[in-house]
């Protein structure tokens, strides 16, 4: 299991030390990037996490939460071994997204709604390294797991086959349920509020490895 902490519940006033915290467990960093639009939250955009992308050794993996994946995706810095996840709900096509994002040489990533159905990014998955199943619905941290996801990630583990993609899970999990989402078929583990909501989030992060196991 791989653990990407999420900078959305970190402190916004001390990105940096808070990324620095949990490195030492860290697997790679998750942004989530909100354009108000496509979620009804704002977040992070390029000249954030460009900023914090020189500053930091780890892996990004960069969450496109937002309408126009393929115009955006080229203003972010990336370096060998980051990710930009684009939303298949996106009103910029999955295709055009996908080569826009293979131009900044990041790999590509792809994610949906939890009512969105797998079907929909099926067609992609020889396309894609990552597939992201969101367990909450997108846009705001600290909401509760939806249990129905587990089948999700156990469909979306036959339909990847042998394919070299790992499925990603991001929302509501903590020590309680993550043993269930990694048995389901999960290989990196989105966990904000789990891990910055703690008093000691590399605690925290032990407890979801331990539990994991």
């Amino acid at each position: 299991m791989k653990l990407a902490p999420s900078l959305l519940s970190a402190d916004f006033a001390r990105l940096l030390d808070e990324a620095l915290s949990v490195a030492p467990l860290a697997s790679r960093l998750h942004w989530d990037v909100m354009d108000g639009h496509f979620v009804r939250n704002l977040t992070f955009g390029p000249p954030v996490v460009n900023a914090l992308r020189r500053r930091l050794d780890l892996p990004f993996e960069i969450h496109l939460m937002i309408d126009r994946p393929a115009e955006y995706a080229p203003q972010f810095e990336v370096r060998p071994g980051d990710c930009i996840i684009f939303h298949v709900e996106a009103l910029d096509s999955a295709e055009r997204a996908i080569a826009a994002i293979r131009k900044t040489g990041a790999s590509v990533g792809v994610s949906l709604r939890p009512g969105t159905s797998l079907e929909r990014i099926a067609p992609l998955l020889d396309d894609v390294s990552v597939a992201l199943v969101m367990s909450v619905e997108p846009g705001f941290g600290g909401q509760a797991f939806r249990p129905d996801a587990l089948e999700r990630i156990r469909d979306l583990s036959r339909r990847i086959g042998g394919r070299a993609v790992e499925i990603a899970v991001d929302g509501g999990i903590h020590a309680g349920n993550v043993a269930g989402v990694v048995a389901a078929g999960a290989e990196i583990i989105v966990a904000g509020s789990a891990i910055f909501g703690a008093a000691d989030p590399l605690g925290a992060m032990r407890a979801l490895q331990e539990a994991a196991t």
